[in-house]
């Protein structure tokens, strides 16, 4: 399985949605869902991160804007995981991700 690196942050938001609900049951290298939000009224480049149907919190404002812009077009190629967890911290500093690229070899 072939996965491309393209992108690492710290998930942004977490004290404001529901990460500290879900927290526990996060682990490393789980699946996160990306979610576009281009009517966000905060940031039209918003990007939601979801654990199953929890919304935990956006990728940060400074790395959202090429990743919305290709959402928006419909190109959604992205693997997000869990990268680790700091679980000492405040919930806005809680959560790393990493973002890959999929490709026609990767199998999600």
């Amino acid at each position: 399985m072939e996965h491309i690196y393209f992108d690492s942050f710290n998930m942004a938001g977490g004290n404001y949605y529901e990460l500290p609900i879900v927290f526990q049951k996060l682990k490393i290298g789980k699946k996160l869902r990306l979610v576009s939000e281009p009517d966000n009224r905060y940031d039209e480049f918003a990007v939601a991160i979801y654990f199953k149907d929890h919304k935990i919190g956006f990728v940060p404002r400074n790395s959202n804007r090429k990743l919305a812009l290709l959402l928006k077009a419909g190109v959604d190629v992205f693997d997000a995981r869990v990268q680790s967890i700091h679980p000492e911290e405040h919930p806005a500093n809680q959560l790393d991700v990493v973002l890959y690229i999929l490709t026609p070899n990767s199998q999600p």
